[in-house]
């Protein structure tokens, strides 16, 4: 028998309160009722804000001029649906070509910035690469001290790049914080699995192309659609690298037109007879502009958790 302020506990309750689990930490314990109604309540006024102005936006350019005209301007519900602004944009005309021309972008883009990035972070986790420190610290200056806009814009143009598409590409390609991402992934990566590939005979190009990157799907994925987004999105560098105006993206097509209120080649006609309302065009170029945002979002949202946070927390 044992005591506690003076009082006897039997031996059985002192056993069990030995081996008793410990108290949890309080956000481990179960939610409340209430704690769950307020979450959902959070989530969907936040839910609300983001999809209310894009619902906006959708009705407002498949309504007719006269429903426009009735309302006075945004359209919140629909009173009759037609197609005639997204037919006249992609029909041809600058907004179409400007549409293939970020598309090309992108892609191409995209593509030369993934393999920058992957060859330069495989590089970087190797731990007996030459020079791997000095580059990497080379890399990392670059995040806090940049050259700036004026020395940037006279070397792309002693390069020659100015009025060229390289010019929506190169000056941004790479970004030290993917590459960062990309390392930190492939050094979590077993160097056992590395060895043993050694040990067979593979070199680098053959441990890269069959062993990292399968096993590092993930994070290709995530950072892939970062590179994606930001080519797609990106309007400053055409604005200050080209002057012709066949050869600016989708994006500049679109600050033009909801902007500065300019109406894109081949769609002052209908505007100008009443056949299509201003408001509806810009709408329809600001869905096009986010349709394929919207689109591949969905299919990488699963990979964000395990490419970012592995990679950010392992390197």
């Amino acid at each position: 028998m044992s005591t506690v302020v003076g009082r006897p506990v039997p031996e059985g309750v002192r056993e069990r309160s030995r081996w008793a689990a410990p108290p949890r930490p309080v956000w481990e314990e179960e939610p409340a009722k209430a704690g769950l109604a307020a979450k959902g309540l959070v989530l969907g006024i936040a839910c609300f804000a983001v999809l209310f102005p894009l619902w906006i936006v959708i009705v407002t350019s498949l309504s007719p001029k006269k429903v426009i005209d009735d309302t006075g301007g945004l359209v919140v519900i629909p009173k009759g649906i037609t197609f005639v602004a997204y037919q006249e944009l992609l029909g041809g005309g600058q907004v179409q070509r400007a549409a293939l021309v970020s598309l090309g972008v992108t892609l191409v883009g995209t593509l030369f910035s993934m393999t920058v990035s992957v060859l330069c972070a495989y590089g970087l986790s190797r731990r007996d690469s030459l020079g791997h420190r000095w580059i990497l610290m080379a890399l990392l200056a670059t995040m806090f001290f940049g050259a700036g806009l004026i020395p940037t814009y006279l070397l792309v143009q002693a390069l020659g790049l100015t009025d060229t598409y390289l010019a929506l590409i190169l000056p941004s390609a790479v970004s030290v914080f993917n590459i960062l991402v990309l390392r930190g992934f492939f050094m979590g990566i077993s160097p056992e699995l590395v060895d043993s590939a050694r040990i067979d005979g593979a070199g680098d190009w053959r441990i890269l192309w069959r062993i990292v990157l399968p096993l590092s799907r993930a994070v290709l994925a995530v950072i892939t659609l970062f590179y994606a987004v930001g080519y797609w999105s990106a309007w400053f560098n055409a604005s200050i690298y080209l002057t012709d105006q066949k050869m600016m993206p989708l994006q500049n097509v679109m600050i033009q037109l909801v902007q500065k209120q300019e109406r894109p080649v081949g769609l002052s006609a209908q505007i100008n007879t009443g056949q299509l309302s201003p408001l509806a065009v810009q709408m329809a170029v600001m869905v096009l502009a986010l349709l394929p945002v919207a689109v591949l979002s969905p299919f990488v949202q699963k990979h964000f958790r395990k490419g970012m946070l592995t990679g950010a927390v392992k390197g």
